[in-house]
C-alpha cells in the first residue's frame, strides 16, 4: 500500500513543478524526486494515461501541460444532496 501512496506523492510532486514550469530536463526531475529517469518516466506515462496533457518545452526546459487541468487524488468531505439522502416514500 505504501507504493501507491509514494507513487501519488510523487505525481503530486510532479504535478506542482509542472504548474510552475520548474521541472527542468527529465534527469533533473528525476534527481530531485530522488528516483531513476525510468521510474519517472513510468510514472509520467501513468499520469498520461490518467489525461494529463504532458510535453516537453524545450525553450523553457520544463514538461508543461498543454491545456489546463486540474489534479486531485483522495477523497474529500462531500456535503449531501437531497438527492443523496434516501427516501422514504
Amino acid at each position: 500500500m505504501s507504493t501507491i501512496i509514494k507513487q501519488i506523492e510523487i505525481m503530486e510532486r510532479i504535478d506542482q513543478l509542472i504548474r510552475l514550469q520548474a521541472t527542468g530536463s527529465a534527469e533533473e526531475l528525476a534527481e530531485r524526486l530522488k528516483i531513476s529517469k525510468t521510474k519517472l518516466y513510468r510514472i509520467i506515462n501513468l499520469m498520461k494515461r490518467l489525461n494529463a496533457p504532458i510535453e516537453y518545452n524545450f525553450t523553457l526546459q520544463s514538461f508543461v501541460y498543454a491545456r489546463s487541468v486540474g489534479f486531485q487524488f483522495g477523497f474529500y468531505h462531500k456535503e449531501p444532496n437531497r438527492s443523496d439522502l434516501p427516501s422514504y416514500a
